[in-house]
């Protein structure tokens, strides 16, 4: 009885539900956020991402963004990052808010993802200085 149990609860471990994996995209991405890693943020930016961070915004490629995001992460380095909103009802569209505190400040984080085979890439990546 108990091996059949124990065989079971492997399976599950092993392979977790995709919607699982998905939902926890902007939980992931939260993480990167507190911890300054404009590196792993990077990894799930599109080839080309609208960049809008305070109130500069263009479309830069992934290898730009993610250099503009590391000189945001210097001049406000975080301190915590909380979800605050996510939408992942769409097969093929994420949303994220976050709210980031930084040592100079607080900041809204806005992710919009889109699916590209079979992986969701942000698209647009908005830092708002929070009301």
């Amino acid at each position: 009885m108990i091996k059949p149990l124990l065989s079971l609860l492997i399976l599950f471990v092993q392979f977790p539900s995709l919607s699982v994996l998905q939902g926890d995209i902007i939980d992931t991405l939260s993480t990167h956020f507190k911890s300054g890693n404009s590196k792993e943020i990077a990894v799930n930016f599109s080839s080309s991402v609208d960049l809008i961070i305070i109130d500069e915004e263009d479309v830069y490629s992934k290898a730009q963004a993610e250099q503009i995001l590391r000189s945001f992460f210097s001049k406000y380095p975080p301190t915590k990052s909380t979800v605050i909103h996510r939408l992942n009802n769409n097969p093929n569209y994420r949303y994220g808010a976050l709210s980031l505190g930084t040592k100079n400040g607080v900041f809204r984080v806005s992710i919009t993802m889109k699916k590209t085979g079979n992986a969701f890439f942000i698209t647009e990546l908005r830092i708002e200085a929070d009301k």
